[in-house]
């Protein structure tokens, strides 16, 4: 398995993902900003991984840092914070990666600042170690959802390159493959970067699953047909109440799924839940360049010059429409994961399990 992202030599190394299927080649970054602009620029891309790859760029701007005391370091390293912070508005992964940074360097603030660099790299790695873990345990609990001989419906990528490694949405199919269960996928294209072509795709035939390519406009079709009998998507943020915030069409497989009654079911690792936000009405999306819909690759146009685009890159699924969240927990009817915020809660409990009918 290609590995997304890694700390090597006190550099970040990063899978190109905007060059797969076609190449595959790696980014080598010395500095925050570069790591920003990787980003930024789709090199690395899926709620998980920014959020790996926004701790490893904190780590490496420390390094550059001078201070000689807690208070001056915490200072300068903010640019830093503000820089890795703007770069994509929707995941919440990239927030959640910079407060649990800044709360270690609050909690280890007696250590000499050589240290504290030092511990930012080992934080950097551990998440990276971190998300492996949990999604495996995603995969675990989401295998249960699937029988032997289904097809499933996946949207995007969320796949080992969305993740430190293994993937959320992905990883159910890859531990049902695991099992034995015979599976079958299929991806949709999604327009306008092509994540589900380049690379859902590319990614499930290095595991020898099978999967079957679609245009986004084609998955309403077969449902209708009986064709899909589940659907497995990722988040880049979900709130509080169980809304989700998925790359854009998303929503709109979710309205297809409640018609055709067909599961639903979204990965969602606990770092991608927001429990600060009580609706997806809050979530913020972002809208990208019109460059990406009016052009392939930013090389070859299709649209006319001039027109006028509204590239939104995510949209929210009300939860009403999801079946159940899947995390490294177990899975979870929306309405419950602010139950989860407890510490006393009884998870056995509230945990939700297959029903299939006979």
């Amino acid at each position: 398995m290609v590995k997304t992202i890694e700390w090597v030599n006190g550099k970040v190394i990063m899978l190109d993902q905007s060059r797969l299927p076609l190449e595959v080649s790696f980014i080598e970054c010395s500095d925050y900003r570069k790591v920003a602009e990787g980003i930024r620029e789709l090199w690395i891309r899926g709620a998980p991984a920014i959020g790996i790859a926004a701790a490893m760029g904190i780590a490496l701007g420390a390094q550059e840092i001078k201070a000689d005391n807690f208070t001056d370091f915490m200072r300068e390293l903010g640019p830093v914070f503000n820089e890795v912070l703007s770069t994509r508005p929707t995941a919440v992964n990239i927030k959640w990666a910079v407060e649990r940074i800044k709360s270690l360097l609050i909690q280890r603030r007696e250590e000499s600042i050589d240290r504290l660099k030092a511990l930012l790299i080992e934080e950097a790695k551990k998440i990276l170690e971190e998300d492996i873990e949990v999604n495996k345990a995603i995969g675990r609990w989401g295998a249960e959802f699937i029988k032997d001989g289904d097809t499933i419906l996946t949207h995007c990528n969320a796949g080992a390159l969305a993740t430190g490694g293994y993937g959320t949405a992905t990883a159910p199919m890859l531990v049902a493959k695991e099992e034995g269960k015979r599976i079958q996928v299929i991806a949709d294209e999604t327009r306008p970067v092509l994540q589900g072509a380049r690379l859902t795709a590319w990614e499930l035939m290095q595991e020898g699953i099978p999967v079957t390519l679609i245009t986004d406009n084609t998955a309403g079709a077969l449902m209708k047909r009986g064709e899909i009998d589940l659907v497995i998507v990722g988040t880049d943020r979900t709130a509080r109440n169980g809304d989700v915030a998925n790359k854009i069409g998303t929503y709109t497989l979710a309205v297809l799924c409640k018609e055709h009654k067909v599961p639903f079911y979204v990965a969602a690792p606990l770092s991608s839940i927001d429990f600060s936000i009580t609706s997806g009405e809050f979530i913020p999306i972002e809208e990208r360049g019109p460059e990406e819909v009016t052009c392939i690759f930013a090389k070859y146009r299709i649209a006319p010059d001039g027109v006028n685009v509204r590239n939104i890159a995510f949209d929210v699924t009300p939860h009403k429409y999801v079946t159940a969240i899947i995390t490294e927990k177990g899975a979870f009817i929306p309405g419950d994961l602010k139950k989860l915020m407890k510490k006393d809660v009884n998870l056995e409990r509230l945990r939700v399990r297959p029903y299939f009918k006979s």
